[in-house]
C-alpha cells in the first residue's frame, strides 16, 4: 500500500482523428505511465485493462500480453485484475544511462481480432547512487613558489543519477593554502580545480593532505570523497599552455585504426629540459576511451585506436595532459569534445509481433493477418526505415506510428488459385547507401465452400441390353470439387422424375459414395426404349452446393421374342385349311404365311422354309413372303390331301421360331382358283364395301400432302449432310403439324436380303404404335402389314392384310425421329409415304 502511494502515476491517453484513421483499428493510441525505479516485484503499475476499455472477461479470451524489445520482460498482466505489474527489478541507469528522459517502450497486443497498443512507461529516478571518484587516491606536485592563484585540475565525480539526483557541488576540507573551485560545462557537468591562494614553502611542509568531497542532489544527499596528495616540488615555475584550452572534433564511426583526428601542441617557456613536453591522457581517463584514441607523446598526435561507433556512444570527452621534463614537472591540460557521425552501417531490423494468420479465402479486404515492426540503430535519415512488399500479392502494409505495420488483404482471396503465399517483407533505410534486409511469412488460406461440383461430362449416354440382370452395373458417373476437406467430399443422388407414370427410383439406384448406377430391375426393349434420369452431385460444405447432369438410358433389342404368326390366325386353330383345283399349273399361288416378330432392327427379319411335306415335290414355300406356290402342276397320282409344316425363324442370335401347319386340300372340278391377296374373290359384305371405298379414298386424298412431306424430308437430309446416312428433322422445322406430345419414328434397313420398315408412333418413353413392313427383293408382290396400335407384343388381331408392287431398289435410310410427321396419321398414310 505504502508503495502504491510512493508511485507517482500518472496516465495520459490520446485517441488523434489522424491516428485513428491510419490505424484502421489495429493499432491504438498511446498509453503512458510514469512510475519510480527499483520498485518491488510484483508492485502495480496501473489497471491496463480499464485504461484501454476493456473489461476482465475480454482480456481474458483475447489473450492480452505484454512484449517489450528487449530481451527482459519487466511487466506482465494480471488476467484476474485487469492490472499490469512490476515482473523485474528496474534499474534506470542501466536502461537509460545518463538520458535525463527514460522511457521504455511496451505493446500490448490481444487477438481475435489483432489489435495493438502502444504503452510507455517512464521511469523516474531516484536517489540510488552516490557520486563515485575513480581513483580515492590523488597525487599533485607543485612546485615551491609557485605563484598564488594557480590552477590545478582536479579528478570528476561520477554519477550516475540525472536531474536533482545527480552531482551537485564539491567540498575541500579546510586548509590554509587551498580553495575550492567549481565550474559548470555546457553539458551541466561539475568540474573542481584547486586554487593556490598562499605560497607553498618546502622547506616547512612538503605533503598537504587534502579531502575532496562530491555531494549530489538527492534528498537524503549521497557522497563520496577522494584523498588528494600534495607534493611540494623544487620550483619549476613555468608549466606547459596549450594552443587551445579545448578542442572540438568530429569523428566519423568506423574510422580506420591510425587515422589521426586532432593534433595537440603545447609549449613551455623554459629552457632546456624543463621545456621538453611529453603527451599524454588525463589519469582519469577510462580505460574504454583509452581503447579508442591514443596520443603519440613527442608529436601530440592522436589517433584511432579502436572501433569507433556511433551506436554505443554518440560523444565524448577526454584530458590530454602536456608535462613538461622539469624537476619538479610542469603539466598543462586541454580537453577535447569528440562527436561521433553516424554512417549508415547497421541494416533495418524487421519484427514480428504477432504469428500471422491463417486466413480464410472470403475474408473482407482490409483483414489483418500481422502485425509487423522495424527499427534501425542508426541514427537520422540512416535511422528511417520503409517496409514493402513484392507487387501482384494480394496484400498491403497499412502504416502506422512508430515503424509499425499491419499487413492486411488488399483483394479478394481465392484458395483453388493459392491455397498458401510466400509473402518477402523488405526493409529499407534512408541512408546513402541504403542498407536493407528481408524476411518471409506464409499466409495461409482456409478454404470456403464456393465451387460446386463438377461432372467429367456435360451429359453421359448410357447403352443397356434389355433383359439386363437387376442389380447389375449400368454406368458410373464422376464428379469433382475443387475445394477440400468436407466442402470436397460428394455425394450422389437421383433427382425424382417420371418414366411412364412410375418415379424413376423404381427403376435404378445410384451409390452415393462412387456414383454407380445400378438397375433395380431388368429392362424389357418392347416396353421402354429410351429414358432420362437426372444426377445431383451435391458436396458436404455449409451451405453445401451442388450441380446435375442429364444420363440418357438407352435400352438395347434383344432377341427375346419369336416370330408371332398373323395368317392364319390362331382362332382358326393350328390347322390352317386350303383348297387348290387338281388344275392348278406351276406356280400357283396356293396361300400365304404372314408372321411379324416384336424385337427390332435384325432381329425382327422373318424367314420362311417348309420343313414337312407330304409330296416335297409339289409345293415349295418363298424365303422371305411366305408364299406357297406349287412347284409343277397337279397328277392324279397326288394325293388329294397335302399336308404341309412351315417353319418361321428370325434373323437374331439365338434363333427364335415358329411353326405353322396348312392342310391343303386337292378337288376336281373346283374353277375358283386361289388368287392374290389383292384379288379376293369372296364377295365383301356391304359393310366391308364401305369400308374398302373410305380406305381408298383416305389413300388418295393424303398421298399428295405425304408425298410432298417426304420429298421436304430428303431434300433437308441432302442439304444437312450429304454424306450422311441418316437424317433428322426437328420438330421446329415443320408448319404443318403442331403435336407437341408425339413423335414418329422411321426405321428403313436393308442391310440383308430383306428390307425392313418400321414406324413408331407416341412419345419417346412409351411406344405404343408400331407398324412394319418387310419387303422382298425376289418377291413379285411386297406385304404391307397393318397392326392394332394397342401393344407390340400383340400381333394376332389383323386388320387387313395389303399387296403393293413396290420397286426392288435399295432403301437407304436408318431410324430417325420424324416429327414433321403427326403420329395420328393412318397406316394407309403412312403406306402412302412410302409409296
Amino acid at each position: 500500500m505504502e508503495m502504491r502511494i510512493l508511485m507517482k502515476i500518472k496516465v495520459f491517453l490520446w485517441r488523434g482523428l489522424l491516428l485513428f484513421l491510419l490505424l484502421g483499428c489495429t493499432i491504438e493510441a498511446q498509453t503512458r505511465y510514469t512510475i519510480p525505479e527499483e520498485l518491488n516485484v510484483g508492485s502495480v503499475v496501473g489497471n491496463i485493462a480499464k485504461d484501454l476499455g476493456l473489461n476482465l472477461a475480454e482480456i481474458s479470451d483475447r489473450k492480452l500480453r505484454i512484449a517489450s524489445e528487449g530481451d527482459k520482460q519487466y511487466f506482465s498482466v494480471d488476467l484476474g485484475k485487469g492490472e499490469l505489474i512490476v515482473n523485474e527489478r528496474i534499474d534506470r541507469e542501466s536502461l537509460c544511462g545518463g538520458n535525463a528522459n527514460c522511457l521504455l517502450p511496451l505493446e500490448a497486443i490481444i487477438e481475435n481480432p489483432l489489435q495493438l497498443y502502444r504503452v510507455e512507461i517512464e521511469i523516474q529516478d531516484i536517489n540510488d547512487n552516490s557520486p563515485v571518484f575513480q581513483n580515492n587516491r590523488n597525487v599533485l606536485n607543485i612546485a615551491e613558489h609557485t605563484l598564488p592563484g594557480a590552477r590545478f585540475r582536479l579528478e570528476s565525480a561520477q554519477d550516475p543519477d540525472v536531474g536533482s539526483n545527480s552531482l551537485r557541488t564539491y567540498t575541500l576540507s579546510k586548509n590554509e593554502h587551498f580553495v575550492l573551485d567549481i565550474k559548470t560545462n555546457k553539458d551541466g557537468s561539475k568540474v573542481s580545480e584547486l586554487i593556490l591562494e598562499k605560497v607553498l614553502d618546502r622547506e616547512k611542509q612538503s605533503v598537504h593532505s587534502l579531502l575532496l568531497t562530491a555531494v549530489d542532489g538527492g534528498n537524503p544527499a549521497r557522497s563520496g570523497t577522494a584523498e588528494i596528495t600534495i607534493r611540494v616540488q623544487d620550483i619549476n615555475d613555468n608549466a606547459p599552455i596549450f594552443e587551445e584550452s579545448g578542442y572540438d572534433i568530429q569523428v566519423v564511426e568506423n574510422t580506420q585504426p591510425g587515422t589521426i583526428v586532432v593534433t595537440v601542441k603545447a609549449v613551455d617557456r623554459d629552457d632546456g629540459v624543463n621545456r621538453e613536453i611529453v603527451y599524454s591522457f588525463g589519469p582519469h581517463t577510462s580505460e574504454s576511451l583509452q581503447n579508442l584514441l591514443t596520443v603519440d607523446p613527442q608529436t601530440g598526435e592522436i589517433k584511432v585506436k579502436g572501433e569507433i561507433d556511433y551506436e554505443e556512444r554518440n560523444s565524448f570527452k577526454i584530458d590530454v595532459l602536456a608535462t613538461d621534463k622539469g624537476i619538479p614537472p610542469m603539466q598543462g591540460l586541454c580537453t577535447i569534445n569528440v562527436e561521433i557521425m553516424d554512417l549508415n552501417d547497421n541494416s533495418p531490423e524487421i519484427i514480428f509481433k504477432s504469428e500471422p494468420s491463417p486466413v480464410s479465402e472470403d475474408a473482407p479486404v482490409g483483414t489483418v493477418i500481422a502485425l509487423i515492426s522495424a527499427k534501425d540503430v542508426d541514427s537520422g535519415e540512416n535511422g528511417n526505415v520503409n517496409l514493402n512488399i513484392a507487387p501482384g500479392l494480394p496484400f498491403k502494409l497499412k502504416p502506422s506510428v512508430s515503424n509499425n505495420y499491419a499487413l492486411v488483404t488488399d483483394t479478394s482471396l481465392d484458395r483453388e488459385k493459392n491455397p498458401e503465399y510466400t509473402v518477402e517483407i523488405k526493409a529499407s533505410d534512408s541512408g546513402i547507401p541504403s542498407l536493407n534486409s528481408r524476411k518471409t511469412i506464409h499466409v495461409r488460406i482456409l478454404d470456403v465452400n464456393d465451387n460446386p461440383p463438377v461432372f467429367s461430362q456435360p451429359s453421359y449416354t448410357v447403352y443397356v441390353r434389355e433383359n439386363n440382370a437387376a442389380g447389375s452395373i449400368m454406368c458410373s458417373v464422376s464428379a469433382s470439387d475443387p475445394d477440400i476437406g468436407e466442402n470436397a467430399k460428394i455425394s450422389y443422388s437421383i433427382l425424382d422424375s417420371k418414366v411412364q407414370d412410375v418415379s424413376v427410383s423404381s427403376y435404378i439406384y445410384i451409390n452415393s459414395d462412387n456414383g454407380s448406377i445400378y438397375s433395380m430391375h431388368s429392362f424389357d426393349y418392347e416396353k421402354l426404349k429410351v429414358f432420362q434420369i437426372q444426377v445431383q452431385a451435391k458436396d458436404h460444405g455449409s451451405p453445401s452446393l451442388s450441380s446435375n447432369v442429364t444420363v440418357h438410358v438407352f435400352i438395347l433389342d434383344q432377341n427375346d421374342n419369336a416370330p408371332a404368326v398373323i395368317y392364319p390366325s390362331a382362332v382358326m386353330g393350328s390347322v390352317s385349311h386350303q383348297k387348290m383345283p387338281r388344275s392348278a399349273k406351276a406356280g400357283h399361288l396356293t396361300t400365304k404365311i404372314s408372321a411379324v416378330d416384336a424385337d427390332s432392327g435384325h432381329n425382327a427379319w422373318i424367314s420362311y422354309r417348309l420343313v414337312e411335306a407330304t409330296d416335297s415335290s409339289l409345293f415349295s414355300v418363298n424365303l422371305y413372303t411366305g408364299e406357297v406356290r406349287t412347284k409343277r402342276a397337279v397328277s392324279e397320282q397326288d394325293d388329294s390331301s397335302q399336308r404341309l409344316l412351315i417353319e418361321i425363324q428370325d434373323n437374331g442370335e439365338p434363333v427364335q421360331s415358329a411353326t405353322v401347319t396348312v392342310n391343303i386340300l386337292l378337288e376336281d372340278g373346283l374353277h375358283e382358283p386361289i388368287s392374290d391377296f389383292r384379288q379376293k374373290t369372296a364377295e365383301p359384305s356391304k359393310r366391308n364395301s364401305k369400308i374398302t371405298f373410305y380406305l381408298i379414298i383416305s389413300l388418295a386424298s393424303v398421298s399428295v400432302l405425304s408425298l410432298l412431306t417426304f420429298l421436304i424430308l430428303v431434300v433437308k437430309c441432302v442439304r444437312n449432310s450429304r454424306s450422311s446416312s441418316s437424317c433428322c428433322i426437328r420438330r421446329a422445322d415443320s408448319d404443318g403439324y403442331k403435336n407437341p406430345n408425339r413423335n414418329l419414328q422411321l426405321q428403313l434397313n436393308t442391310d440383308g436380303p430383306i428390307k425392313y420398315v418400321e414406324v413408331l408412333g407416341g412419345d419417346m418413353l412409351s411406344q405404343s404404335q408400331s407398324f412394319r413392313s418387310c419387303l422382298s427383293p425376289v418377291s413379285e408382290f411386297s406385304d404391307f402389314t397393318l397392326v392394332k396400335p394397342s401393344s407390340t407384343t400383340d400381333f394376332k388381331d389383323m386388320i387387313n392384310v395389303l399387296d403393293a408392287s413396290l420397286p426392288d431398289s435399295a432403301w437407304t435410310f436408318e431410324s430417325q425421329q420424324v416429327s414433321a410427321i403427326p403420329a395420328e396419321m393412318s397406316v394407309m398414310q403412312m403406306y402412302s409415304v412410302l409409296i
